[in-house]
């Protein structure tokens, strides 16, 4: 199998990789106090060892009140968190790998109770988890105003710790995805109706993030039409409205685009062979990642990710690398396949195959 470009380098601003594969951010709830510690750094140091390029980081909690919305998941603020977080950076730069952080806030995930102050409501938009289903309350500007703020500090402690870059976590129905998508973005004033409006609290953060972090430091955005409250949901039913949606993204400072499909083979229109990336690369013109089930065996795939949609064949690596052969997309991304073996890459290298182990999701507690 020629997997030739998988192993081309790339780089752009910040972000100098030995290979196209990243691993995908994937939650944990592995931080006790939501530091991340030894163990922390040991998992992703074994990663970088097993030769992936880059490593995107689990979701990380940017400095807002309401941004946590699950138990045990790392902060990216904070003298203990930040000196946990420098440990990694440094253990994966020492085994030859890149690194960004995840800046994320949940938004209306967020439940009653959660830490660190369970007294602190969700906030969103409109006060929406998904059409027609409530939780928490609706942001006003001055809490708009708070959470860009955040992630801006986020973006400036990340590039002072030695990170290669940042993702913004902008997919999967969490905040600013929810202020992307109509069900769960209500609002009649400057952030709400048009896609313009509803728009304009993620380019003011990227906005903020590229002013805090300077015009070299590499800004990827994770955006995704699927939401885990509707795996059908879209945010852009053609091209036109992708674009429409993409090209003022990528003008408030986006570098790389991190298109979230669960499956990377899928078209995302009717009449081309293109995936979300793609699609993406496109029509923007700026670097993508891919990313969708890469690995994983069509056991698995038809058991967690289905959804209204027919069940699909189980494509190979092969049809991935035919995809980077086409310039379809730069970077691919792999999950599951790299947390259950952190030697994925370097066995698919080697030429190892029969070495490698299906994922199984009732190992998860044991993975590190």
């Amino acid at each position: 199998m020629n997997l030739g470009p998988l192993f081309e380098p790339f780089e752009t601003k910040s972000l100098h990789l030995r290979n196209r594969v990243a691993m995908a951010p994937m939650t944990r709830n592995f931080s006790p106090d939501r530091t991340p510690n030894d163990d922390v750094v040991a998992y992703y140091k074994r990663r970088a060892e097993g030769g992936v390029g880059l490593l995107i980081t689990e979701g990380t909690t940017i400095n807002h009140a309401a941004s946590n919305g699950y138990p045990n998941v790392p902060d990216f603020f904070g003298e203990a968190a930040l000196a946990g977080w420098k440990k990694v950076v440094d253990a994966v730069h020492s085994a030859g790998g890149a690194i960004v952080p995840q800046l994320w806030h949940v938004g209306a995930v967020r439940r009653d109770g959660m830490e660190p102050d369970g007294s602190v409501p969700g906030m969103s938009p409109s006060g929406l988890y998904a059409p027609g289903k409530p939780n928490g309350k609706a942001m006003t500007q001055d809490d708009i105003a708070d959470v860009v703020r955040a992630f801006a500090q986020g973006a400036r402690d990340a590039k002072a710790l030695g990170f290669d870059g940042v993702e913004l976590h902008g997919a999967h129905g969490y905040l600013i995805d929810q202020f992307f998508w109509e069900g769960t973005n209500q609002r009649d004033d400057e952030y709400g109706g048009s896609m313009a409006n509803r728009q304009r609290f993620a380019i003011e953060i990227i906005r903020a993030v590229r002013e805090a972090v300077g015009p070299d430091f590499a800004v990827i955005l994770r955006y995704s039409q699927w939401k885990m409250q509707d795996y059908d949901a879209r945010l852009a039913a053609t091209p036109e409205a992708l674009e429409a949606f993409l090209r003022p993204l990528a003008d408030a400072g986006v570098d790389i685009f991190h298109a979230s499909q669960r499956r990377f083979w899928e078209p995302e229109f009717e009449g081309s062979n293109l995936n979300l990336a793609g699609w993406t690369r496109k029509l923007t013109g700026k670097p993508a990642m891919s990313v969708g089930s890469v690995g994983l065996t069509e056991d698995f795939i038809s058991g967690t990710f289905m959804s209204k949609q027919a069940q699909v064949e189980q494509a190979g690596i092969d049809e991935l690398v035919e995809r980077m052969q086409n310039d379809e997309f730069e970077l691919i991304a792999v999950g599951r396949a790299l947390l259950h073996d952190p030697q994925w890459l370097a066995k698919l290298k080697t030429g190892r195959t029969d070495e490698l182990e299906p994922f199984a999701k009732a190992s998860l507690t044991t993975l590190t």
